[in-house]
């Protein structure tokens, strides 16, 4: 791997500019280059900064969406959803949901033919399926108030959506790609059928050429489009979806889906050892999509729809932490913003050097996406090499192979976890799990055989070594403690000021030493 920092000079013309470094403009770049394209990925701020990183945390196909009669992308979301739990089961696995009925909103028999076109849609090899459940007795001591009784359980998937983006990236970069945070796209044009980008980063601004562009720029994406100078720009809908996360009340391990009066539902998931992630709201929105800010009625909001089903005294107070994210949506001109599509739609303008335009889309079918974009691409590169990732997994996604299988299995990480406590007994529980949950068996590039917590430098914060910071920085691109903290893990919830500050600082003093700058692959 070699510095992330500006060329200095003009050499052959890349094939690709992905601009966008979210779960589909990585997922883009990683794609292309594993089909032997010269790719270089520019994104403004770091990896999974903004979108990406403010999802509900689910691989799911979307059970709302089959009464909005969207029946092909909930057919594409489950299909995509055993892919992927297959190639990264370390930040990747199944979860189960409770829901409770309300009869006044969806009758049993909605619900019953709604789950059983969510089993049969697609074919299940990692999931159960679906049944009708006793909820007094599955939830019992859960504080589920008494007048709910009867409901459904089915099964659905969890991401760490921030690391799913890291990890796209990072395999992009092995196979060739130059990945370039905190580096800004300025100028564009067309010139003797390249594209023509002036870049703005850290270390200055500088010049690139590229046979073609990948507008994956998500909420910037209608304007870096116009910029562009896109015959027909068009405009994604933008709807800000807030999350909240409170202490865990009850040592329940199940995951909620709560509908509510207005029909909306509100997810309640098991976050962390310790806490429940709420969302989420969908409210449009007009701002600038780079500072989001939950408003005190979406908290009102998601802790009344928790308090209408469980006796809890849920208010503002008990928020330990919120985010909001912008999700640049495919518009389809929909007056409720619950309601707008979540599909996604590329368009290919060839009137010179290519342009891809990426509307829309959701994390479950980011993947296939990406495939889509990569033969769109193919086609007018001339590359022959086909689809690639559908077979694959992600970097640290081969638990499998330390265990002795041929392929991957839902049983993998429970005895990659089992693993790891025989061959490290000397780590903690909670770290045990967290780390093998963010790694997989990339973890041993940075733990090694470390027969104690001697053998990984200082303890920057609890469970945080230097040698863990130090593989963030110089393998995953991270450039300060709220990178570490928020996005390449979620340490950041079980820290305090203190101890997040001292993050901060390590951050700080690395990056006053001499060319010590975050890393990628690949050659300017």
């Amino acid at each position: 791997m070699t510095p992330d920092v500006a060329p200095t000079g003009v050499g052959e013309p890349w094939d690709v500019l992905v601009v966008g470094g979210g779960v589909n403009g990585c997922g883009i770049a990683r794609d292309l280059a594993g089909r032997g394209l010269r790719v270089v990925l520019s994104e403004q701020h770091d990896l999974a900064a903004h979108t990406s990183s403010a999802s509900t945390k689910l691989i799911h196909g979307g059970l709302r969406y089959l009464e909005f009669h969207e029946f092909s992308l909930v057919r594409k979301a489950l299909q995509e959803r055993e892919v992927l739990l297959g190639s990264a089961p370390h930040i990747m696995w199944p979860m189960r949901f409770i829901v409770p009925h309300d009869p006044r909103l969806r009758s049993v028999w909605t619900l019953r033919a709604g789950l059983w076109l969510y089993d049969h849609l697609a074919r299940r090899r990692w999931l159960p399926g679906s049944r009708m459940v006793d909820l007094q007795a599955e939830a019992s001591g859960c504080s589920l108030r008494p007048q709910w009784r009867q409901g459904f359980a089915y099964s659905d998937g969890w991401v760490d959506d921030a690391r799913l983006v890291v990890l796209n990236a990072l395999d992009a970069a092995e196979r060739g790609a130059r990945v370039l945070t905190r580096t800004r796209v300025g100028a564009l044009r067309r010139e003797a059928g390249l594209w023509q980008a002036e870049l703005h980063g850290a270390g200055g601004s500088f010049a690139l050429r590229a046979r073609s562009l990948v507008n994956a720029a998500g909420p910037w994406a209608g304007q870096l489009a116009q910029d562009a100078g896109a015959a027909a720009p068009r405009r994604p809908r933008l709807v800000k979806g807030s999350h909240i996360v409170v202490r865990r009340w009850a040592p329940m391990r199940q995951a909620w889906l709560l509908q509510n009066p207005d029909r909306r539902i509100v997810f309640v998931i098991p976050y962390g050892e310790d806490h429940l992630l709420v969302g989420t709201t969908d409210v449009s929105f007009e701002q600038d999509p780079g500072t989001p800010r939950i408003s005190e009625q979406e908290t009102d909001y998601l802790c009344e729809s928790v308090r209408r089903y469980f006796d809890v005294p849920l208010g503002r107070a008990d928020v330990v932490w919120s985010f909001s994210g912008v999700r640049p949506l495919l518009d389809d001109h929909s007056g409720d913003p619950s309601a707008v599509t979540r599909d996604y739609r590329l368009e290919l303008d060839a009137a010179g050097a290519p342009l891809l335009n990426v509307w829309g889309g959701k994390i479950t079918t980011y993947r296939l996406l990406a495939e889509q974009a990569a033969d769109r691409l193919a086609a007018v590169l001339d590359c022959r090499r086909g689809a690639w990732t559908a077979r694959s997994v992600l970097p640290g996604g081969d638990l499998y192979a330390g265990l002795g299988r041929a392929g991957p299995g839902p049983g993998d990480l429970a005895d990659f976890e089992l693993s790891l406590a025989a061959r490290h007994a000397w780590m903690p529980a909670p770290m045990r799990r967290r780390v093998a949950r963010a790694y997989g068996t990339r973890l041993h590039r940075w733990l090694g055989a470390a027969r104690g917590p001697g053998d990984l430098g200082a303890e920057i914060a609890p469970g945080v070594f230097e040698a863990e910071l130090q593989y963030a920085a110089d393998q995953e691109w991270a450039r300060s403690g709220e990178d570490f903290l928020w996005r390449r893990s979620k340490c950041g919830l079980d820290s305090s000021p203190a101890q997040r500050a001292a993050v901060d600082a390590w951050f700080e003093r690395r990056a006053a030493q001499p060319g010590a700058t975050a890393t990628s692959g690949g050659n300017l």
